[in-house]
């Protein structure tokens, strides 16, 4: 068995379909990049660059790749190009940030953390509630309880899409209704979970990106209030990013990052995009873990991100 032989074979089949459109135009671009040539040149490193550049790695990021394999091909004199597929696996695996939960076969958390407190942040339409959802689904089925704090509270549907969310997976949403103060929502979700001695705690917020400062003020105030139940809460900051929408995510970490302290990503709709290298240059530039991954609209379709499987699915033909 190989070290990552957990990562079931319905999960692999699940991520190599989710990332069937971003390897078809990666890998056409390659082969016509390095068509008719034999060695790694100056000119397939010009047209490597811009194919990691149209998939939405990054520029930074991409420039630190072409980097790496100019220093590999300097030491080594002469790189075939048939080997650049198996370097660029090692370059990229070795870009992306570990998380905590990728050796494991299933949504765990850490030990010692009751209720382990998840905020989840991110703009409208980026996939946040169906996440969250998912998440929840995924927790019970570990056995854990889950609580859901709908403090979303400013967005007209928010708070009814994850009371929906709720009783498809039957897990209890605690709401207020529509604008309601979200700190007060917090406050009495995590009361409930101490209450009730719920394992998890996932607490939805309001994404709104207009005004910084309002939104740093807002997520400062609900992490305030739920330190009044729970200390150390929240453990996790989880930001959710719709991985289709390229550069315009990795400006939407940039925002949520400088307003709070994110310290885990959730990319969403992988399946539907050939922009897939936005996990690449988000992890690298950032240096936080993504830590699941989206790549279909079942429940099973969440998953939690393992770099390795992530690099052997791209780079498998």
């Amino acid at each position: 068995m190989g070290i990552f032989s957990f990562f079931s074979k319905e999960k692999k089949e699940s991520l190599n379909k989710g990332l069937f459109v971003t390897k078809q135009s990666f890998f056409s671009k390659l082969a016509s990049a390095i068509m008719g040539k034999a060695t790694v040149d100056d000119e397939v490193l010009e047209n490597l660059e811009e194919i990691l550049l149209t998939s939405d790695v990054g520029v930074d990021t991409s420039l630190r790749i072409i980097e790496r394999i100019k220093k590999r091909v300097a030491k080594e004199r002469s790189v075939e190009t048939s080997k650049l597929n198996e370097i660029l696996r090692l370059e990229i695996a070795e870009l992306l940030v570990s998380n905590d939960m990728e050796d494991k076969a299933d949504f765990s958390i850490p030990a010692g953390k009751k209720p382990y407190v998840i905020m989840v942040v991110g703009v409208n339409g980026v996939g946040k509630t169906t996440t969250i959802g998912k998440l929840a689904y995924q927790f019970k089925k570990t056995g854990k309880s889950v609580i859901i704090g709908a403090a979303d509270t400013f967005r007209a549907a928010a708070v009814d899409q994850i009371k929906v969310w709720g009783e498809r997976t039957g897990v209890p949403v605690v709401s207020q209704g529509m604008n309601a103060d979200p700190a007060s929502v917090a406050f009495d979700t995590l009361s409930s979970a101490v209450a009730k001695g719920a394992d998890i705690v996932i607490i939805d917020t309001a994404g709104r990106l207009h005004n910084k400062v309002n939104l740093m003020t807002e997520l400062t105030k609900i992490k305030n209030v739920m330190r009044k139940i729970v200390p150390d809460a929240p453990h996790e900051i989880l930001l959710v990013l719709d991985a289709s929408t390229g550069q315009n995510a990795i400006e939407q970490c940039k925002q949520f990052t400088a307003a709070t302290d994110v310290n885990a990503l959730a990319l969403t709709k992988l399946d539907g995009t050939a922009k897939g290298g936005v996990a690449i240059g988000i992890s690298d530039s950032f240096r936080i873990p993504v830590k699941y991954i989206g790549v279909g609209e079942q429940m099973e379709d969440l998953q939690v991100f393992n770099k390795h499987e992530f690099v052997d699915s791209l780079f498998k033909q």
